[in-house]
């Protein structure tokens, strides 16, 4: 049994990893308070009583193995440079507290940063991307995961005895998406149906995404992590695999939902962000991961579609 430390476990990514390692069986750490994001001070603070606790939470273990996920954060592809530096401080402070800490020395640790494929390689020109594609920022959201990305290489260069995994993800959904975050098309939708409003699309119909249910992404995740072996750090790009267009994305919503969602379509300064055609395949394969669940996308949806009409049904009490 590993403790494990979920740092971001309010959001989409972070829950499905919190419920994941909770049903493997493991000793999950779960600190008192959620991250206060908008007060930078309270912010770290929060981080280094919360490290210092999951050590001494590790040092009271059995095994003293442990893991860290960093799935957290409140920026997307559209925030400025100014409103990321926080995300890429905070890491680095906790990364810090983690490496000074006592209880944690010569411990078995690992590392699990969650990054984002479709970012990363915003301007690659490969027709399909893959670990050894260069990456292409083109945000400052990009260039700021890749600056986290280093920081957690070289937390794991200087402890022998720390794996890192960079998991780059492609798009993510779940039925837990956040409300007011500026993302998500499936979750937006799936909303838009239930609550008979019109679905705003800013992206061509022809635009290719690789659409991968959080659940799903959180088993490979955790998986790519435990099978990281003697490489002791590694980037994994890790996706459905089954690129699908907006139009399909769309006729789908329509054959389940039984009626033609009322689309309107118009131009964003966001739609430039990302590439057009995203079509993502991994060259690395790890033992285990043929058993772990790949939900079909038409599934994915009608599970969207049934959640939000439960959610609109009975909303959830504040």
């Amino acid at each position: 049994m590993k403790t494990v430390w979920v740092v971001g476990a309010g959001g989409l990514l972070g829950a499905a990893l919190w419920h994941r390692s909770t049903a493997l069986g493991d000793d999950v750490f779960v600190p008192g308070e959620r991250l206060a994001w908008a007060e930078r001070a309270r912010l770290i603070a929060q981080l280094q009583a919360n490290a210092g606790a999951f050590a001494q939470r590790v040092a009271a273990s059995a095994s003293r193995a442990w893991e860290v996920y960093w799935a957290a954060g409140v920026g997307t592809m559209s925030s400025p440079a100014e409103a990321l530096m926080l995300e890429t401080e905070a890491l680095g402070v906790l990364l810090e507290a983690l490496a000074a800490h006592p209880a944690l020395a010569g411990t078995p640790g690992a590392i699990g940063f969650a990054s984002s494929a479709g970012a990363i390689y915003a301007g690659a020109l490969d027709e399909i991307i893959s670990e050894i594609t260069p990456v292409a920022p083109t945000t400052p959201y990009a260039r700021a995961k890749l600056q986290q990305e280093d920081l957690v290489r070289a937390f794991a260069a200087a402890r022998p005895d720390t794996r890192a995994l960079l998991a780059r993800f492609s798009t993510l959904y779940g039925t837990g998406q956040a409300v007011g975050k500026q993302q998500g098309l499936l979750t937006h939708i799936a909303r838009s149906i239930v609550r008979h409003q019109p679905v705003q699309i800013f992206v061509p119909f022809d635009t290719i995404r690789d659409y991968l249910r959080v659940e799903d992404a959180a088993a490979h995740m955790i998986c790519a992590l435990r099978e990281t072996g003697p490489a002791h750090q590694l980037t994994k790009i890790i996706a459905s695999e089954h690129p699908t267009t907006i139009a399909e994305i769309v006729a789908t919503f329509r054959r389940l939902a039984r009626r033609s969602p009322r689309i309107v379509t118009s131009a964003s300064a966001r739609a430039g962000l990302y590439g057009r055609r995203m079509q993502f395949r991994s060259t690395l394969a790890l033992h285990g991961h043929e058993d772990l669940p790949a939900t079909n996308l038409t599934v994915g949806i009608a599970q969207l579609l049934e959640a939000e009409r439960a959610r609109f049904t009975h909303p959830p009490q504040h």
